[in-house]
């Protein structure tokens, strides 16, 4: 059960977890060190600041400056590198295990209440030590979240089947053996620590002192604690909330915010849940022992390669020695050759074995965490973690396929000597045969006809050579970044075309294709130049839309069958480059305020643009405009809108701005400053507005000047 230590330690302190909880991530912490990295933010941030602006969602708000993406999804073709910053920027330190900790914005006052207990900071945020997630507390503090009652339970265990000696939970670095327990604080001291952090005085004179071994006792005779709700701390949980995925009391389905969600039996959802991690577990069950079957199979192989390097390098000093003094000089180039491959075999295989070693180890300590939260009791509990566990046996199942577990070199020497020339010859002597059983493919070609660009997507095709008899078993397609950087798998299968998306607009790209089979892998084919579009073309997602929306024209016209304000936003997202798009006002009933400009694709779709931080708009109505950003409205600025009017956007992001036009006049300053990120068009209506969209349209020339001029 060693490998599975590092699942119960917390990524913060470095130590067992102590009263962990859950995070919305999945994630586990310390409550003790969910309290040390809380950070307070501004007030304009805060969950009751969104509420009164009407801009709350949730329990939880997540910050997304979106400042940590290095391509975004949907603009690098790449995948996901993240989006989620970091709280403000507070000095940090490092913990045991290398995680970034955040102190404090203020020292937290003395008191010797529990972290569950003492007061949290107004406006505090915390930031997921493990995927960087940060969110920031409602008014519950770390009370809101549900404490993970059976990821105690396996560390109890895992604790009582180690028979070391206890340490000190409190020494910084070389735990010292302990000498004695508090009962009421639950924490083992030695001498030195119970001095300075438990002194006999005071309240602290008051707590009871046992010796380890019975503190240790006493702790597993302890009754486990029932898990209970979160937002009703007085009720155990009674149902599971089908679409939540979250464990509820009967309060929450009267009166709470479950209360017109599907529900289903605890118990059963338990069983049911429990049946899919097992099931879940038993084919990765498979792939590790299949893992551990290969290792037996590289270490045999090491032996191999060595009793074979031996044989075959006594036969070639045999050979050599026979030709006197004149095959000498020869023999040692020869000796050479034999052990740089020797080497090389040896090389491979010893880097096969170390990488196939960590993941077995990693796999196995996964498998044992998963069965001994499997062997608990609590339903709640496990339901609470179940999903993100099966979640990673499926990855970690998929993570031994592809060819892992198929040997990178054989153990053959396939050389053979020709010692029949005659001394004369000898300068002549080499290797006549490599071994050519199991060459590697020929290089692609790369079908130039099928090769194509659209908008920020690019189209590759390849074939083999037609005189080719060397099959591959896949194909490799690399891209660089659009700026002259570095090459970047994009694609790894057995297809001969793929097409790439989300591409940076006006940008040069340059790619190559490779094959490869169980040998190893080809040459590069020939490198090819594609240009994305200058400019964008795109029309708006039905996909994300709110429901009321109603589309027309391929999806270029929208209006909207609410008299509230619904938000729908185009299908393309920029992160790179200028782009400007326009849209003429085809109705306009009774003085309604549209708002245009840009959001996030997890904006709010039932409030006016603008209304969160995830928009940037510009709402008009006939007589004036104004700017909004986060429910903050500024830059009012006379001259409206009428049936007929053309309001243009345009989004800079060389110079990280937003400017807006109405008729081909721009309207107020720049509206927004400093905006990165990943940005769709958006627009916000209601059923009195329809407005249509043009797009692939050129940057205004009054613009393109003042440009060139700054």
């Amino acid at each position: 059960m060693e490998e599975m230590e590092e699942e119960l330690k917390c990524p913060v302190c470095g130590s067992f977890y102590r009263e962990p909880i859950i995070l919305p991530c999945s994630h586990n912490i310390c409550q003790a060190c969910a309290r040390n990295i809380l950070v307070q933010t501004p007030e304009s941030e805060s969950p009751q600041s969104r509420r009164a602006s009407g801009s709350g969602v949730s329990d939880y708000d997540y910050l997304d400056l979106d400042k940590m993406s290095l391509y975004s999804e949907a603009d690098s073709g790449y995948g996901s590198y993240g989006g989620f910053a970091s709280a403000p920027t507070t000095p940090c330190q490092k913990s045991p295990n290398g995680v970034r900790v955040f102190p404090p914005a203020m020292p937290p006052p003395a008191t010797h209440l529990s972290p569950a207990l003492a007061p949290v900071p107004r406006n505090s945020c915390i930031t997921c030590p493990q995927c960087h997630r940060s969110l920031i507390l409602d008014d519950r503090g770390l009370r809101g979240f549900p404490k993970n009652r059976v990821l105690e339970g396996v560390i109890d265990r895992y604790q009582q089947s180690k028979a070391a000696a206890l340490k000190c939970q409190l020494c910084e670095k070389a735990p010292k053996e302990a000498t004695v327990m508090c009962e009421q604080c639950d924490v083992f001291y030695c001498d030195p620590c119970r001095l300075r952090c438990h002194p006999p005085r005071g309240p602290l004179a008051k707590h009871r002192l046992v010796p380890p071994a019975q503190g240790r006792v006493s702790r597993r005779l302890s009754p486990r604690k029932v898990s209970t709700c979160t937002d009703h701390e007085l009720e155990n949980h009674s149902m599971y909330c089908v679409q939540c995925k979250m464990p509820v009391c009967y309060q929450c389905l009267e009166e709470g915010k479950h209360s017109s969600h599907e529900v289903k039996a605890l118990g059963a959802m338990w069983k049911l849940h429990k049946s899919q991690l097992s099931q879940a577990l038993n084919g990765l069950s498979d792939r590790a022992k299949e893992a551990k079957e290969f290792l037996v199979q590289l270490r045999n192989m090491v032996q191999q390669i060595q009793e074979n390097s031996v044989e075959f390098e006594a036969c070639l000093v045999a050979q050599c020695d026979a030709l006197i003094d004149a095959l000498n000089r020869r023999k040692a180039q020869l000796l050479a050759r034999v052990n740089k491959e020797h080497e090389h075999k040896l090389k491979v295989v010893r880097d096969q074995i170390s990488h196939c070693t960590v993941k077995l180890r990693q796999t196995t300590g996964l498998m044992e965490y998963c069965l001994e939260v499997i062997k608990e009791n609590d339903p709640s509990g496990f339901l609470q973690i179940s999903d993100a566990l099966i979640r990673r046996v499926h990855l970690t199942e998929d993570q031994w396929g592809k060819g892992t577990l198929t040997p990178r070199m054989t153990t053959d020497f396939d050389l053979s000597l020709d010692n029949s020339p005659l001394l004369q010859s000898i300068h002549q002597l080499d290797f006549v045969q490599m071994k050519t059983s199991s060459p590697v493919p020929a290089t692609p070609i790369l079908q130039l006809e099928e090769c194509c660009t659209h908008n920020n997507s690019a189209t590759l095709s390849w074939k083999q050579p037609p005189l080719s008899t060397v099959p591959a078993e896949g194909y490799i397609l690399e891209l660089d970044d659009g700026n002259g950087g570095q090459f970047r798998e994009v694609y790894v299968g057995k297809e001969t075309m793929c097409t790439v998306d989300g591409l940076h607009f006006n940008s040069t790209y340059n790619a190559r294709i490779k094959a490869f089979n169980k040998t190893g892998v080809s040459q590069y084919s020939k490198t090819l130049v594609l240009q994305t579009s200058e400019v964008a073309w795109f029309a708006f997602d039905p996909g994300s839309a709110h429901c009321d929306i109603i589309f027309s024209n391929d999806n270029l016209t929208v209006t909207c069958s609410s008299y509230d304000d619904r938000v729908v936003l185009g299908k393309t997202g920029f992160s790179k480059g200028v782009h400007y798009w326009e849209l003429t006002v085809d109705r306009y009933d009774n003085h309604p305020d549209p708002a245009f400009g840009v959001a996030r694709n997890n904006v709010m779709k039932d409030v006016m643009l603008g209304k969160d931080d995830k928009a940037w708009a510009m709402y008009v109505d006939n007589n004036r405009s104004w700017f909004m950003h986060n429910n903050s409205h500024t830059n009012r600025t006379e001259g409206g809108i009428t049936k007929g009017a053309t309001i243009g956007v345009l989004l800079d992001l060389n110079r990280k701005t937003l400017t807006f036009f109405i008729n081909d006049e721009q309207q107020g300053p720049i509206a927004f400053e400093n905006v990165e990120g990943l940005f769709f068009p958006a627009v916000s209506l209601n059923r009195n507005v329809q407005v249509t969209l043009h797009t692939g349209l050129p940057v205004p020339d009054c613009y393109s000047s003042r440009a060139s001029i700054a």
